[in-house]
């Protein structure tokens, strides 16, 4: 780059009316910013007050992503997409950004060199910045440093902070915070001893980064000279004073809108935010988790008695002075307030601070944001869509004072029940039954509703409820005022949710029939609440069910008209019940009803990218939050629906694949257009779809091949969601991978990638390890030219793999190239390398051999069947570094056989854990909301509990991570066992039987490799054939268990006499051979037949007292005595040896 002067013109042309020359300005800044000395002039350009201001805000947004694209990368080895920073370059970064800081023209371009000086310092301090701290300091230094150089210094300070906020390894921000919070407090109580009203602009906006900057160094940590008492009083004393500060009228805007966001109530707002997380996180001993106990108890137990009361007494007097109409505070100050009152119930200290004024706090405060405000009513009449949203929506606006008003109210209600709950629907009742205007019965409707699942779990208030709705809630679905018509619908709505019990059916019917009119409303809030209070009620009463069965389709088309009108996410919710429950009546209409929904989809997801199109037209900006994010989390809920309805239709093939040709345009347009947000709900519903068909229809097969090509583009780290899917391609597409090459490719190709990639974690590659086993085990005899290279890729991760999971998935890859082709398998781990197949073997058998290494039934089963396609190899293909432990073999099966139906007994239990945990939800609901049997102690509830079992993940976590960094071996028992059963996979050797294939091999292995058998007839080998004759004839006895467990009526009966068997007898009574046949009765069905044994001397080895009993157990006399007499199954050991000749 030649000067400033082009550098300014070329940027210039970045905001050119003509998008022409917008554009082939950005293309020849795209080509020049690469050059040496770039960055150096840029610098210059933007400090230059002789170049437009815009044209330096221009270069600042490209500085700025500059840096954060590249500055932290290799500029031996980049990236492809990175343009490496010359070394001279970054040099006049470290020397310019913080002069270029306070000589800053805007607020804007201040923005974008401090997130710019935020990326180099993550990179560079301290190593490669050793000055930086010494240069921030005196740039903060009051008495020699001007104005503009101490608000830069303090730009600095924060943006240091914020570089190492995140970091969970507390080296660096502890250095910074001692070094730094001195003068930054000083700075701060400095600028307070000048009034506001005589204050200049920057003094509120230091105060509020310094503020800010505090309140970033506490996200994680709180570092020991935060906690020390010369650090806590200084700041301590700074926040409170900045609290108490009241703000002159003429200091501030007029506008509320504007006040908000002034610097002086940012910082306020700041303020109160520190001194609510040092409470919540670090100063709240009865709430501190245990994993943090060390580090903070004594900081804790010092802050809730020296600093809590004295936090709560002045927020008390703020929320006093403003309900009063004495001072104004801030929404986001409001919020803050009730969100600490909410903090103070639980713990025994600060509940005895609240208990006398909750009351107050509830009548005072509470109360009147409950009810129906004028802001209230413009939003409902300027935006009723957005009234909707931030009513009925939790997560839409949680910051407000409404939701931590809310908030505080369901905290005393759970946690304080016995003191608070009664109470409170006391005040309600005197003020509906005072009859006051409509938006004070709003506001007490509005509590009763946010209460409702309190309400209906407290044992002396519920049965009162239908009569409570009969007084106060049915008049209002008349009311004049269509908020009481909405509220009374959300009442009774929630009420139903949480489990109403009408006395009298006609109460019942006369809300339904309220209800029902709702739909018609013209106001598109009420009709919104009525549909929702109509789904709660079809779910909970067959009645109203029935009623409205006959006008099923007319609901549906109300909600999906009100869903198109708002994109509510709730609403398909509302959808997918009314699916779920008129899935007879809907199946008529469920291909129309799929074909709207679908319409709906593809609108939202071509408003979404059009959206993002236009944000991308500021390429260069980094927008907060995207314009079509609305947009696509309706398109979420829209898919969602979809899904219930594909769910619904299976059991009819027909309407189903129907269905499925509806739904593939919407799936393609998604992957066609990149909508990366959505591509979770696409492939749930090519999981739902393919695996439900069973089969991969000609049009889905641009949907695998659109999967393969965005796989290779931006959703590489999409395979978690990716695998149900592919795998039912590759399961149920067999014949289409058998003929096209190019389609195995593409899977062998994302298996490849996901275990080579840099990109890409150890999770991902257990995923492409389950594809490739997908390919093994479906496409036997069809992949034989890519063996070579599974193998090879396999054998690469055997020692590099770091977690169970991946060692696992990656030895059961290489298990199943056995399984596929055993002798080309083993022939082609020696070509990979010499030895190979040892390596092999010795991890495999190691994994038999210790417990737990092959947990889950699948692996047990895969590991017998590769075992018996080993055994009925020809010895002759046996490779030489096996050859010495190949008679091991059989005794690994046995190892394997004796630990599978302590697997099967697992994974059974663990199906039932499942079913039985929404049971166990409902019981343990009334004990889990309410807190009936309080005294005034310590509160731990459930959410104190999943605190603490966050805190602990998370210290458990790091100290993995740092025992990583150093070297420190992993145990791998913790790992082992967060490996559980995968109860949704389906395996193609689910229906092999592993016994009747084991019997297959060792009788092969027999015939080929008589002197590896002639061995097993050592003393060791035969008691292990003993155990495993009685092993399969166990497993026997837990096929009819569970038989006996599916079918408990007549069909029991039928099951039970097939498997009943008579004694079997010699051909010849006399013959003692041991290789006489044994005769089993006709009709034996064969599965059972190959469980037992076949021949004379397969009896005499099952002559333990395990296997006897076993048989015994099933009714089957094994052998008839010398005299032809059947044994009884109650004889002795002995005895049946003696009848044996033993």
């Amino acid at each position: 780059m030649e000067d400033l002067h082009t550098l300014s013109n070329l940027f210039a042309t970045t905001y050119n009316a003509d998008p022409n020359v917008q554009k082939a300005g950005e293309l020849q800044i795209r080509k020049v910013g690469s050059q040496e000395g770039m960055i150096k002039l840029l610098l210059e350009m933007i400090a230059n007050d002789n170049v437009d201001l815009a044209t330096r805000q221009a270069g600042a947004v490209y500085l700025k992503n500059r840096v954060y694209n590249s500055y932290a990368g290799d500029n031996e080895n980049p990236r492809p997409d990175q343009v490496p920073i010359a070394a001279s370059d970054r040099d006049a970064l470290k020397q310019g950004l913080l002069r270029l800081l306070a000589v800053s023209p805007s607020r804007s371009i201040t923005l974008q060199v401090a997130n710019t000086l935020k990326n180099v310092v993550a990179h560079d301090f301290p190593d490669r910045w050793p000055t930086l701290l010494t240069e921030v300091k005196r740039m903060m230094d009051m008495e020699v440093s001007s104005i503009r150089e101490v608000a830069a210094g303090c730009v600095a300070a924060l943006e240091m902070v914020r570089a190492f906020r995140f970091r969970q390894q507390s080296d660096v921000l502890p250095g910074l915070v001692s070094e730094l919070f001195p003068s930054l407090v000083n700075i701060a109580t400095r600028l307070l001893a000048t009034p506001p009203a005589n204050a200049s602009q920057e003094i509120p906006h230091m105060l509020h980064l310094i503020l800010k900057t505090y309140k970033t160094s506490i996200v994680i940590h709180l570092s020991p000279h935060q906690q020390s008492r010369e650090s806590l009083m200084p700041w301590g004393s700074l926040l409170f004073q900045v609290v108490n500060l009241q703000i002159p009228a003429d200091a501030v805007p007029d506008d509320e809108e504007e006040r908000e966001r002034s610097e002086w109530w940012k910082a306020k707002k700041w303020a109160y935010g520190i001194l609510g997380r040092l409470f919540h996180r670090f100063g709240n001993p009865s709430q501190l988790p245990s994993s943090m106990q060390k580090e903070y108890k004594a900081f804790a137990d010092h802050f809730v008695v020296a600093f809590a009361p004295e936090i709560f007494k002045i927020y008390l007097h703020q929320i006093e002075l403003f309900v009063s109409g004495q001072a104004w505070l801030s929404k986001k100050c409001q919020y803050q307030i009730m969100t600490f009152m909410t903090e103070c119930v639980k713990p025994k200290s600060t509940w005895a601070l609240l208990k006398p004024h909750y009351e107050s706090l509830v009548s005072s405060y509470v109360f009147p944001q409950m009810s129906y405000t004028p802001a209230k009513q413009e939003l409902w009449e300027s935006d009723p869509v957005d009234y909707v949203r931030t009513t009925v929506d939790e997560y839409e606006a949680y910051d407000t004072p409404l939701s931590a008003a809310t908030t505080f109210l369901l905290s005393l209600a759970s946690n304080r029940t016995k003191t608070t709950f009664m109470s409170v629907l006391g005040f309600v009742n005197t003020i509906l039954s005072s009859k006051p205007a409509a938006p004070q019965r709003f506001g007490a409707l509005n509590m009763t509703a946010a209460l409702g699942q309190f309400i209906m779990r407290h044992p002396d208030v519920k049965d009162n409820m239908e009569q409570f709705l009969v007084s106060h809630v049915l008049p209002e679905f008349a009311a004049p005022e269509p908020y009481m018509r909405a509220i009374a619908a959300e009442v009774l709505g929630t009420v139903e949710k949480a489990g109403l019990k009408w006395n009298n059916e006609r109460n019942l019917s006369n809300h339904f029939s309220c209800v029902t009119t709702l739909l018609d409303d013209p106001e598109l809030p009420v009709r919104v609440q009525g549909a929702l209070a109509l789904t709660e009620m079809v779910t909970v009463h067959e009645s109203v069910k029935k009623a409205v069965s006959s006008q099923v389709g007319k609901v549906i088309q109300t909600l999906l008209k009100l869903s198109e009108e708002t994109d509510l996410d709730i609403l398909n919710s509302c959808m997918e019940t009314m699916v779920e429950q008129y899935q007879t009546e809907l199946l008529p209409v469920a291909a129309e009803l799929t074909a709207r929904l679908c319409e709906t989809y593809s609108r939202l997801a071509k408003e979404s990218l059009a959206a993002e199109e236009v944000d991308g037209l500021a390429e260069m900006e980094i927008m907060e939050q995207s314009v079509g994010e609305d947009k696509t989390f309706a398109a979420m809920g829209v898919a969602k629906t979809i899904g219930t309805i594909v769910a619904s239709v299976d059991s009819s093939p027909e309407i189903l694949a129907q269905i499925q040709e509806i739904i593939i345009p919407m799936l393609v347009l998604t992957l066609e257009n990149k909508l990366i947000d959505l591509y979770d709900n696409v492939y749930d519903l090519v999981d739902s779809l393919t695996f439900k068909l069973r089969t991969i229809s000609p049009a889905m097969w641009s949907v695998f091949e659109l999967t393969y090509k965005v796989f290779k583009a931006e959703a590489v780290d999409f395979l978690d969601e990716m695998l149900p899917s592919l795998d039912n391609f590759v399961s149920y597409g067999t014949d289409m991978f058998k003929a096209r090459p190019d389609y195995r490719q593409m899977v062998l190709d994302i298996y490849t990638t996901s275990v080579t990639s840099e990109h890409l974690g150890e999770n991902d590659a257990v995923n492409g390890c389950k594809l490739a086993e997908s390919m093994l085990l479906n496409l036997r005899g069809h992949i034989d030219e890519h063996l070579q290279h599974i193998i090879a890729t396999s054998f690469k991760l055997v020692d590099t793999a770091e977690t169970f999971a991946l060692r696992l998935a990656n030895l059961e890859v290489l298990i199943n190239t056995v399984l596929y082709n055993p002798a080309a398998a083993l022939h082609l781990m020696e070509t990979f390398r010499s030895g190979a197949s040892r390596i092999f073997f010795d991890k495999w058998f190691e994994a038999i051999d210790t417990n737990d290494r092959l947990p889950r039934v699948h692996d047990k089963k895969l590991t017998i069947m590769a075992l018996c396609a080993l055994l009925e190899m020809d010895p002759t293909a046996v490779p030489v570094p096996v050859q010495e432990i190949w008679s091991g073999i059989v005794a690994g099966a046995l190892k394997v056989f004796k630990d599978l139906p302590r697997a099967i007994e697992a994974r059974t239990a663990l199906e039932k854990a499942y079913q039985d945990d929404d049971e166990d939800d409902e019981d343990d609901d009334e004990v889990r909301l309410l807190n009936l049997n309080e005294e005034d102690d310590d509160v731990w509830d459930e959410d104190s509990a999943y605190i603490e079992m966050l805190a602990n993940e998370g210290a458990r976590l790091r100290e993995k991570s740092e025992k990583q960094v150093i070297g420190d071996d992993i145990s791998e028992s913790s790992d082992e066992s967060d490996l559980t059963e995968e109860l949704g996979y389906i395996s193609p050797l689910d229906g092999v039987d592993a016994y009747v294939s084991f019997k297959q091999a060792l009788t092969a292995f027999q015939m080929k490799n008589g002197p590896s058998y002639q061995h097993l007839g050592q003393q060791e080998q035969l008691e292990k054939l003993r155990i495993t004759v009685n092993t399969l004839v166990d497993a026997q006895s837990q096929l009819q268990a569970t038989v006996n467990n599916i079918a408990p009526d007549v069909r029991l009966e039928r099951v039970k006499a097939e498997l009943t068997l008579q004694p079997m007898r010699p051909k010849n009574a006399a013959a003692t051979a041991s290789t006489t046949p044994l005769i089993y009765p006709l009709g034996t069905p064969a599965d059972v037949l190959a469980k037992l044994p076949q021949t004379y001397i397969d009896a005499f080895r099952m002559m333990n007292d395990e296997a006897f009993d076993a048989l015994g157990a099933l009714g089957v006399p094994v052998v008839m005595n010398a005299d032809a007499k059947p044994l009884a199954s109650s004889v002795t050991t002995s005895e049946f040896k003696r009848s044996l000749g033993g």
